[in-house]
């Protein structure tokens, strides 16, 4: 007669839900630790703020939307002239698609862009008076407008606290061990218990300084950086940390004794 008993459920299933996201969750950092690199990144990087140039909110806006898979410098050379066309909400929200698109061309993925811009301040026109919203949750709704744009906005044209976190913010605080996720949103949240609330917009703009110029995507300059004895290093690869350069191949000498007979083949000296 076959056993009635019940075959145990996988361990990874019988865990609840709240233990396995535990795993996940960021150990928090020694505060001793944070407080030195902040230290070290003001020290390294004294002035603050956004690349980009703008003179209001709205201008900072579109020029943000604009920056995505594009550089500052680009962004810059075409906004004087969008920005004199176009120099209202109202302006932008009336204007044909097509000459948006004409003006930002070079930024790349114009078309996107372009309608993102136009419907983004149609909404600004229609809801909030043609002025850019203050709050993270009214900036959020904006079409063309993320987490990453709005915490911009509101850092840099606001002076309100927020943490941006772009590829470069998501890359070094993984290797500062300051998180473990690589979702933005988890990261954001991370960054902001870790870090004092008045630092949370500098704090991203020296982050991004420092990616852009010695922690580097594919080969961190580790040996350069004031901030390794402080740095766990997580996830970089040991052999891009090497300090001393690699030794010569040495190149094989024959013995005079050895060396090859250069006279010619006598099998074929009289063909």
């Amino acid at each position: 007669m076959k056993s009635s008993t019940k075959s145990q459920p996988r361990s990874s299933e019988s865990q609840p839900r709240s233990s396995r996201s535990r795993a996940r969750q960021s150990p928090p950092p020694d505060p001793a630790r944070v407080k030195a690199i902040l230290q070290e990144l003001a020290r390294l990087y004294p002035e603050t703020g956004t690349a980009l140039n703008y003179a209001d909110p709205l201008q900072l806006t579109v020029a943000t939307i604009l920056s995505a898979q594009c550089t500052d410098q680009r962004v810059n050379l075409v906004t004087p002239a969008l920005f004199a066309r176009f120099p209202t909400a109202a302006d932008f929200a009336t204007a044909p698609v097509d000459e948006i698109e004409e003006l930002i061309k070079s930024t790349g993925f114009f078309r996107n862009k372009a309608k993102n811009i136009k419907q983004c301040c149609d909404m600004i026109v229609k809801e909030y008076g043609g002025k850019v919203p203050r709050t993270l949750e009214e900036l959020i709704r904006l079409p063309g407008v993320g987490r990453k744009t709005a915490n911009v906005i509101l850092g840099d044209a606001f002076g309100l606290p927020g943490i941006t976190v772009d590829t470069h913010v998501g890359r070094l605080a993984r290797r500062l061990g300051l998180t473990v996720h690589t979702d933005p949103v988890k990261v954001e949240q991370d960054l902001m218990t870790a870090i004092p609330r008045s630092e949370w917009t500098s704090f991203s703009h020296r982050l991004i300084f420092h990616g852009r110029q010695v922690c580097t995507a594919r080969k961190p300059r580790c040996e350069q950086c004031t901030l390794a004895p402080r740095c766990p290093r997580v996830g970089v690869n040991n052999k891009v940390l090497a300090t001393t350069p690699p030794k010569p191949k040495k190149t094989r000498v024959l013995h005079p004794s050895r060396k090859r007979s250069r006279r010619k083949n006598p099998r074929t000296d009289s063909l």
